[in-house]
């Protein structure tokens, strides 16, 4: 009975991701916006979800220190991915840079999916707050994995199968989670290295590009109202 739980619930994060993934194409006329609110909404992600999670490992574990310095490792691995790396064109539209981008975020919905099942192992009501964190922000996932493709000259057809692939993530991940158990010192260094992750690609991409073709009030507000429903969302939800 709880195997179907965890799955539901997982079919329901790809079916967020799928329709958060599909506002963004549809809101092609409006990209800086877009690209504000999902700039907000990616360090929102870091900074609400996924740092408060990685430390509230018990501090016998991992010092609180050492959980933002795997966040940190993760924010400078992925600088030099991006510059050194990928060696991304003087416009900045890699579909290298396009393809790590997207992979991280489905990377981050494996996780989710794999969260949800291990929280549904600790407990059902622990379970289930996971659950509706995971079930909000998968919804910006989506939306962000777009952005990032779209925003590096990815066309539609390639967003839309990068958004198939991150959609389909959660669901792998829960059902991954039914076959092993985590050690959830593991599961917080990862958790601050996607922090790290983020923290880059919307302070660094997402949010200099939406602010270099539409650099107004409007465009900050939506970054504000991103990361701001990011945090109402995980202060409900926890």
């Amino acid at each position: 009975m709880t195997a179907l739980l965890v799955m539901g619930i997982a079919l329901c994060a790809a079916g967020a991701t799928f329709l958060g993934g599909l506002l963004a194409l549809s809101l092609r006329e409006r990209v800086p916006m877009v690209l504000g609110f999902s700039a907000g909404a990616v360090i929102g992600v870091a900074f609400f979800d996924l740092l408060p999670e990685a430390l509230a490992v018990p501090q016998q574990l991992y010092s609180s220190r050492a959980i933002i310095a795997a966040a940190a490792l993760g924010f400078f691995l992925y600088v030099l991915l991006d510059r050194l790396l990928l060696k991304s064109h003087a416009g900045g539209n890699d579909p290298r840079r396009a393809m790590i981008g997207a992979g991280s975020f489905s990377a981050h919905s494996l996780l989710d999916g794999f969260a949800i099942g291990i929280a549904f192992q600790a407990g059902q009501s622990i379970g289930l707050v996971v659950a509706a964190a995971v079930l909000v922000h998968d919804f910006s996932d989506g939306l962000n994995t777009v952005n990032v493709v779209t925003r590096n000259g990815g066309s539609r057809k390639t967003a839309i199968r990068w958004l198939a692939v991150d959609a389909s993530a959660p669901v792998i991940g829960a059902g991954l989670s039914l076959l092993v158990s985590l050690n959830q010192t593991w599961l917080a260094l990862l958790l601050g290295g996607f922090a790290g992750f983020f923290l880059y690609i919307g302070a660094s991409d997402l949010l200099p590009e939406s602010q270099r073709s539409h650099p107004d009030a409007r465009t900050a507000l939506a970054t504000v109202a991103g990361a701001g429903l990011l945090y109402i969302v995980t202060t409900i939800a926890l």
